[in-house]
């Protein structure tokens, strides 16, 4: 029951995620595109923002691929936690926890079952199990760990400081 389980987590959770990629990457589903995905990056004060952007759709939507398939699982999950904590960061984290006020709530469910994964491993009913894939517990998830943390960081680190907002002094 266990390995079921894990099957339907990976495939409506990585199906979920590809499908917000291909939102990005070919503006299905009512999706920006990739034109007006980099137009959005650049409203986050992502720079350079055309790269940026290019990574974060490729991280969904390949992430999401290969997380339903349960193909190179702990790099999948990798991919989406990092899109996920920097779209908390950019975006959900000033709205709040819940996701009808534009929160992080949803973010931090994606976020659990890719830490979830990481830890338990795509299952039996995975192409890791059938081609033997097997990454080293627990430095896999020490160095997805750090690498995610690098990664996030990097991303945050490039974003443009907010504009000051001037203040205009009152004739008294």
């Amino acid at each position: 029951m266990t390995a079921l389980g894990l099957l339907i987590l990976r495939i409506v959770v990585g199906l979920t995620i590809a499908g917000h990629g291909a939102q990005k990457l070919f503006g299905w589903w009512g999706g920006p595109g990739m034109n007006g995905w980099t137009q959005a990056v650049t409203k986050l004060r992502i720079r350079p923002a055309q790269p940026w952007a290019w990574i974060a759709a490729l991280a969904e939507f390949g992430g999401g691929i290969l997380l339903a398939l349960g193909l190179l699982t702990p790099l999948a999950a990798v991919a989406i936690a990092g899109s996920m904590i920097v779209a908390i960061a950019t975006v959900h984290l000033p709205r709040g926890f819940w996701v009808t006020k534009g929160g992080y709530e949803y973010n931090l469910v994606v976020l659990a079952s890719m830490a979830a994964l990481s830890l338990t491993g795509a299952g039996t009913y995975s192409l890791d199990q059938l081609l033997r894939i097997h990454f080293p517990q627990p430095l896999t998830v020490i160095v997805a760990a750090i690498a995610l943390l690098a990664g996030v960081t990097v991303t945050l680190l490039t974003r443009r400081p907010q504009p000051q907002t001037k203040s205009r002094a009152q004739a008294t």
